[in-house]
Formats: C-alpha cells, structure tokens, sequence
C-alpha cells in the first residue's frame, strides 16, 4: 500500500495532467464551460425545492432550500465521481494497452478532479447561507476535513468498482441502479426525523456512512456547530478499511487489464 505514494509522486504531472483533463473535458466544447458546475446543482436543487415540499406536505422556504443545497451539492460529488470513476478504466483502455503507468493514477485523478468540482460548488453553498440571512462561520474550517473522509470513502469505492467494471460487462447498470436506490436511502431531500428514532427505516439511514457525512456539511454551513466527531471518526475507519481492501482488489484484478480490456 505505501508505495502508492511513490507512484503517486512519480508520476505527480501525468496525475496533474489527468485531473486538468477531467475537469476541462466535461464540459469541453459547452457555451458555458466551467460555469456547469454551479449550474447543474443549482438546477436541481430548484426542482426538488419547487416539487418536493408539495409531494412531503412540507413547508419549503428559505430553509428547506439551504437544507437542499447543503444536501445535495455532497451527495452530487459522490454521485458523479463514483459514476465517473467506475468506467475510468474502460475508459482510457488505449492507452492502457499501449503504454505503462500506474492504472490507480487515473482512479485518483477521477477523485481529485471530482474534488475540486465539488470545492467549485461550495461557493453555491456560501453564496445561498448568505444571501437568505444564515451567515458563514469558524466551523467552516472542518470543510477540508469533512471533503477528506468523503473523497477517501469514494476512492475505496472506486478502487473496486473500477476494477470489477473490466470484468462485468453490465456493473456501469448495477452500479447506477444502486446510486439512485442510495439516493432516496440518504437523507438528501428529507429529514431522518421523519421516520421516528425507533424504526427500521431509521436504523438503516442511520447506518449510511454518507448520513454521517451529509449531516456533517450542514452542521457546518447551515446549523453553525461541530459535527459529530466520533460519528465521523467511525466514517473515517471505515473509509480507510474500504480504501486497503479496494486497494488490495484492484492491484489483484488489474493484472488482467489488458487481456480483458
């Protein structure tokens, strides 16, 4: 596992190139460029703002809105870059066949860029906290730490993903159902509160590390208070367990990359 951070070092401007490239070719030849970055979240978070309070009974206003954004800005990081990274091996096939570098350079590079899109989209976040009278706070400075558990969580994620992804034709399908089911298990729309503190519903939301993570962000930009600090710990081992193992399993199924690519 340590010489990850050799390779990582290595080969520093061919994972550079890579995460310029990710994030300059998803929006290449668009009017709009980069600015798909804010639009995007933005403009989901005004159809579950409009739509979702009707079909909840709820209240919307101002602070359902902040509680949408700070929901679903993360949980688009998570989204996009376990989507991306999943097919990133397939995806750059050609040249795996063609020349040796460490295939995980372009695991990482799929969190990185995925982490600087999402770092773009906080100012969203901000903007919004102040202009509907919520302010910033000191507790912002857990942002980096928060992104950090995220990104290391995902990248274990990928790790596997990716991996399996060359061997299962259909995985890019399973792993896109399992997304949109994780989307309405994660508390992005809608308050874990709403289902009591007792039932199985709860109990299973309660358990998905991305709540933890979720609830961490709002603390900090919307509620002005730490996050849970052994709950995030606990994400945080688990983010490094899921990491070694996914990890482990891709250097194990990489070496038959090329024949099956």
């Amino acid at each position: 596992m340590m010489h990850i951070f050799k390779d990582i070092y290595d080969y520093r401007e061919l994972l550079k190139t890579n995460v310029k490239k990710d994030i300059r070719g998803k929006y290449k030849g668009s009017f709009l460029g980069v600015l798909w970055s804010f639009i995007n979240p933005l403009l989901q978070v005004v159809v579950y703002w409009i739509v979702f309070p009707y079909l909840m009974r709820g209240t919307g206003g101002s602070d359902y809105l902040i509680y949408l954004i700070t929901g679903l800005i993360p949980w688009t990081f998570f989204l996009t870059t376990v989507s991306g990274g999943t097919t990133a091996i397939k995806a750059n096939a050609g040249i795996i066949k063609k020349v040796y570098f460490p295939r995980e350079i372009l695991i990482i590079s799929q969190v990185l860029s995925g982490l600087v899109n999402f770092f773009i989209s906080c100012i969203i976040i901000l903007a919004f906290c102040l202009v509907f009278g919520f302010g910033i706070s000191i507790h912002l400075l857990m942002l980096p730490v928060i992104a950090f558990v995220q990104s290391l969580l995902i990248l274990g994620i990928v790790f596997i993903l990716s991996a399996v992804n060359v061997y299962v034709q259909d995985m890019e399908y399973i792993v896109t159902f399992i997304l949109n089911m994780l989307f309405y298990g994660t508390p992005v729309l809608y308050e874990l509160s709403m289902f009591g503190d007792a039932g199985i519903l709860y109990k299973l939301i309660s358990l998905n590390p991305l709540t933890t993570i979720i609830n961490s962000y709002r603390d900090i930009f919307m509620y002005h208070v730490w996050p849970d600090m052994s709950s995030l710990g606990l994400v945080l081992l688990l983010a490094f367990v899921v990491l070694l193992v996914g990890y482990k399993i891709f250097k194990v199924l990489e070496k038959g990359f090329a024949e099956e690519l």
